[in-house]
């Protein structure tokens, strides 16, 4: 298990990961009380939100940008394995420092956190949704950069700043949306089953009945919602996973095309190109 806790400005920046070949648990508790952002990355490890007699559970985190309030009885819980590695970073200011964040940040959360703000328990659960592609995309160099000592506090200062400004982009998108309730959460399983499904995932067709819209809506909403029509946020997944399993020497380039659904090797390299700026035989 690796920790690495930064300070920035008001803020503390938690960076953790861990791996096991058994199931084991990684506890974390905070020692003051704190309003934070969760984002998690492509481990998609379990977390349990334990205090007093209550607890959350979250069973699949993988992409999930999670915010909360917790004082020092809230004990956050992930069960590591070696198919559910935890990678997570969590971006925290005390409730104390809100009136001190620069450029108007402490407002911010005042206006769109506001029940993390003026909190009723030991825990309180804010909004929460599967990141977009872009804010994906920061969480996972986050996790694979390659820089050191004073360049590596400049990056994650600014991919930090990033990862906020998305997330307060995104929440003051839902507010403005006339999407109903219902159905944000029925396109949030939309995204979760392409998630799930990136070798063979459904058509749209099939998706629009598994979720309970029409093709239409789903088109028309996802896209309002996330931000990217549906398959280009599949696209995005699978290119996504096909980069880890070649960094990771998992696969070859072609067994990753073939992984992710890419019948033609040609395809594949140029979508790649297209969307990380470099051939996958170039990935060091």
């Amino acid at each position: 298990m690796t920790r690495d806790i930064i300070d920035i400005n008001d803020f503390t920046i938690l960076v953790e990961t861990a791996n096991s070949n058994e199931p084991s648990i990684d506890s974390c508790l905070f020692d003051e009380s704190v309003i934070a952002v969760a984002f998690y990355g492509s481990g998609n490890v379990d977390l349990a939100v334990k205090y007093g007699d209550q607890q959350k559970i979250f069973n699949h985190t993988k992409g999930l940008a999670l915010s909360f309030y917790a004082d020092q009885k809230v004990e956050f819980e992930h069960t590591v394995s070696a198919s559910k590695p935890l990678e997570c970073i969590v971006i925290a200011t005390s409730t104390s420092n809100l009136d001190k964040l620069p450029n108007q940040e402490g407002e911010l959360f005042g206006e769109m956190l506001h029940q993390l703000v003026h909190p009723k328990d030991h825990y309180v659960e804010g909004p929460h949704f599967l990141m977009t592609p872009e804010m994906q995309s920061i969480v996972e160099q986050v996790f694979h950069t390659r820089y050191e000592g004073k360049a590596k506090m400049m990056f994650f200062k600014s991919q930090m700043t990033s990862l906020l400004a998305h997330f307060f982009g995104q929440l003051s998108i839902a507010s403005k949306s006339s999407i109903p309730q219902q159905e944000r959460e029925r396109l949030q399983l939309a995204k979760k089953i392409l998630s799930e499904n990136i070798d063979t995932p459904p058509s749209l067709s099939e998706l629009s009945q598994q979720i309970g819209l029409n093709t239409f809506k789903l088109k028309k909403n996802f896209k309002e919602l996330f931000g990217v029509p549906v398959f280009k946020y599949l696209q995005n997944e699978r290119l996504t996973l096909a980069h880890k399993m070649i960094r990771n020497q998992e696969a070859t380039v072609q067994e990753a095309a073939w992984h992710v659904g890419y019948e033609s090797l040609g395809s594949f390299s140029n979508a790649f190109e297209k969307k990380f700026g470099y051939r996958p035989s170039q990935i060091k």
